[in-house]
């Protein structure tokens, strides 16, 4: 989920650390806004809140399971907005992705955050490694929403898990990764590993790039040796945490020679910072706001999965 010190193609090493990254809080802004702690009382509240919604949909999943995919998929996009919201997140989606079809979706790592932001707007089988699943709770939910669990830790693994994406986007599903491999602290970002790219390109699918920022860094960051804990409390002690999700055009996978190329081209695309995540602290921003306009751009990397 987040940083390693394992070196390999699935879990390169980040040189983000807690203490540089998680421990100092951004200045505010703007002059004259108050500290960005929110009170203990109220962070109890939504981080009572937040790990209520999450039981409550592993709760009722086994029930949801019997609804038709349609209902079903309407039904966990809600539940992923319920639970961000309940966290205190306020979020901006930037940009229209494809409504249907296969879609190869890549994304900057920065947080646990990330990955119901992503689900929110853009499901399918998520990739994770698979410590993922016999993690409490969070494993339980991985595996009930189609994780493709695969073993990062050596190259052997990588054309069994190339397959199993291209599987699944041949089939017309969505695949959703995060090729940094790891969690950055969202002031740099790794480079695209290029073996995901192999499977939309073995698929003949569009990569669709999305960009994540947040709104102070600090607080989403979720690196390195982090415990979960002090992350979730972070989340919900900060006032007015933002996070902007921009969703360039999809890229055609075929129009690129080799994945290579195709990589580069996504890592562009996600690299871009827009203007308008600079504005990501006010407070007018609701928590589902969308905006239509494509900014110019967005920058960071990292989060678990």
């Amino acid at each position: 989920m987040n940083g390693t010190t394992a070196l390999s193609p699935w879990l390169p090493t980040a040189p983000c650390t807690p203490g540089h990254c998680a421990a100092h809080p951004e200045p505010a802004h703007h002059a004259g806004t108050p500290p960005a702690g929110a009170g203990a009382v109220r962070a109890s509240v939504r981080l009572a809140a937040g790990l209520g919604a999450v039981l409550l949909g592993v709760l009722l999943a086994p029930a949801a399971a019997l609804l038709p995919a349609a209902v079903r998929l309407a039904l966990v996009r809600r539940w992923l907005r319920a639970v961000v919201r309940a966290f205190g997140v306020r979020v901006r989606y930037e940009g229209a992705p494809a409504a249907t079809g296969p879609l190869l979706v890549v994304a900057n790592h920065v947080s646990w955050l990330d990955i119901p932001l992503i689900a929110a707007v853009l499901p399918g089988r998520m990739v994770a490694k698979a410590e993922v699943r016999r993690w409490p709770v969070l494993g339980t939910i991985a595996a009930l929403g189609g994780t493709l669990f695969i073993d990062r830790d050596g190259l052997r693994a990588l054309p069994g898990t190339v397959r199993a994406m291209a599987g699944v986007l041949a089939d017309g599903g969505r695949v959703i990764v995060f090729p940094e491999g790891s969690t950055w602290c969202g002031r740099a970002g790794g480079r695209f590993r290029r073996a995901a790219f192999q499977a939309a390109l073995d698929a003949g699918c569009a990569v669709q790039p999305v960009r994540i920022d947040y709104r102070p860094t600090d607080a989403a960051a979720y690196v390195a040796d982090d415990p979960l804990g002090s992350s979730l409390w972070r989340v919900v002690s900060t006032r007015r945490l933002t996070a902007v999700v921009r969703m360039p055009e999809p890229l055609p996978g075929l129009r690129h020679p080799d994945r290579r190329t195709l990589a580069a081209a996504a890592q562009r695309a996600v690299a871009q910072r827009a203007v308008a995540s600079d504005s990501a602290n006010l407070p007018s921003l609701s928590v589902h706001q969308r905006s239509r306009s494509r900014p110019a751009s967005a920058s960071s990397a990292r989060t678990p999965a």
